[in-house]
């Protein structure tokens, strides 16, 4: 018998306004984005109907809410409504798997494999992360017009859409978290004194971030916001001017430090002018909208991003403001030396708590995946690395159980827990307490419930100290 399996892929994805196109025969005019471009109008307009029909239909079975996915034996299509009026639909192909036996071909539908949670909230990101450089559908059509929209949406996720791997979306794509790098005290404090001391000598920055690594170290952003900054950086921005640094995008969670004294160097503008003695422009600094709560239009501001280091330093200022070569020569003069200052300390407290060899994880080893609500931040040994690679430390059907196990986490309340054992010998555990949310995964032969749920206890003990779980 052979097998051959497929993965799960992009059929189309689509934009629409359902206010547009009212008068008949002007029905094209509700279509602001479709991917495939390839596909004849005729077949784009058949896919908005059959959609736009299936959320009037839903709504009477559905009122206390918009649809968000409707399923086949060979498609799914995810449902997300950003604004009112504006719908974007993901459609995917349903992995396959082909059995041949004595010469017959079996082809099986794995829609297992296409989990709701998960694509419902890749769908929802990649609107979040074009609102961040180009605003709302809505704010675009106000001031400006449908065409100037279709463009904007035309040339952001015509890009977009290929930097997507579908087949490597898991639990991480749910809580689109950030990384948080601990520090002792004083390493941190010197790291708030640096950019105080930056802030009050350049009051034309309004926010400052600063992370280390993929790690973020200090934001003065909301963290909604500075999620989907913190996305944009380290699967874009970071990984397409310093890949050298960060091996190819991503640094490995547990690796030592390679900052040493005689790799210090000066910091340099990722955003801004490449190279401050021989520019004559300020070269590309992107704009961004950051939409702070309790405010009816975002504030627009020009997204700054200096590197020394291992460091990124992110300035956000006012877009009203006027941006010259000078000024980002009294930025460098003041930011390279003290920034590379601070980054050695953090890079030598960082290398102190390197694990040893011995104490580096085996196969055995219970994984885990940590989220907190409150502060988006996460931490993982699930996966080893942020590029979505299909990088893991468990099997991928584990790591499907535990996006499962999210599913379904309103079950659980306020705080609970449940153990799953597959057939292979693995347990998940899912733990929820306090809009804290706590993924185990481990192998143990001949294990029970109580000795599971001691480990986990251990595992929470020994990774996640200080912080408290409700006992269920």
């Amino acid at each position: 018998m052979t097998t051959l399996k497929s993965e799960v892929e992009l059929n189309n994805f689509y934009i629409f306004n359902s206010d547009h196109g009212t008068v008949e025969g002007e029905e094209h005019k509700k279509l602001l984005y479709y991917y495939p471009n390839t596909d004849h109008l005729d077949v784009q307009m058949k896919t908005l109907g059959l959609s736009e029909a299936m959320i009037q239909f839903t709504m009477s079975f559905k009122p206390d809410g918009p649809i968000d996915a409707i399923g086949t034996e060979k498609r799914r299509q995810i449902y997300f409504q950003p604004e009112d009026k504006y719908w974007m639909i993901m459609t995917l192909n349903v992995p396959t798997i082909k059995k041949s036996k004595d010469g017959v071909d079996i082809t099986e539908y794995l829609s297992d494999d296409v989990q709701n949670n998960v694509y419902q909230n890749v769908l929802k990101q990649a609107y979040y992360m074009y609102r961040l450089f180009n605003g709302t559908f809505e704010r675009t059509l106000a001031s400006s017009d449908v065409y100037t929209l279709k463009t904007k949406l035309e040339q952001f996720f015509t890009a977009y859409l290929t930097t997507i791997r579908l087949q490597h979306c898991d639990l991480l794509n749910v809580f689109n978290g950030m990384q948080f790098l601990p520090l002792n005290r004083q390493t941190f404090l010197n790291v708030q004194c640096f950019i105080n001391s930056l802030e009050c000598k350049h009051p034309i920055i309004k926010h400052s971030a600063f992370m280390y690594n993929e790690h973020l170290v200090w934001s003065g952003i909301e963290p909604a916001d500075m999620q989907v900054v913190y996305q944009y950086l380290i699967t874009t921005l970071l990984p397409a001017h310093v890949s050298s640094e960060l091996l190819c995008g991503s640094m490995p969670r547990n690796a030592a430090s390679p900052f040493a004294a005689s790799a210090l160097h000066h910091g340099r503008f990722i955003t801004g002018p490449e190279n401050l003695k021989t520019s004559k422009n300020i070269g590309k600094v992107p704009t961004v909208f950051i939409y702070t709560q309790d405010k009816k239009e975002p504030d627009e501001y020009f997204l700054v991003v200096y590197r020394a280091l291992s460091a990124s330093l992110c300035l956000f200022i006012s877009a009203t403001e006027e941006l010259t070569l000078e000024l980002f020569q009294e930025l460098d003069e003041f930011i390279g030396p003290n920034l590379t200052e601070v980054v050695s300390e953090i890079a030598e407290y960082c290398t102190k708590q390197t694990p040893t060899q011995a104490n580096i994880a085996s196969e055995t080893t219970p994984r885990f995946i940590y989220f907190n609500k409150l502060n988006l931040a996460y931490k993982s040994t699930v996966h080893l690395d942020n590029k979505q690679n299909g990088n893991l430390s468990i099997t991928k059907d584990c790591c499907k159980i535990m996006a499962d196990l999210n599913e379904h986490k309103d079950a659980m309340g306020y705080a609970g827990e449940i153990i799953v054992k597959t057939m292979k010998d693995y347990w998940v555990v899912a733990k929820v307490s306090n809009l804290r949310e706590f993924y185990v995964g481990l192998q143990q032969k001949q294990a029970n419930l109580i000795d599971i749920s001691d480990e986990v206890e251990k595992l929470c003990e020994n990774e996640l100290k200080g912080i408290f779980f409700h006992t269920v």
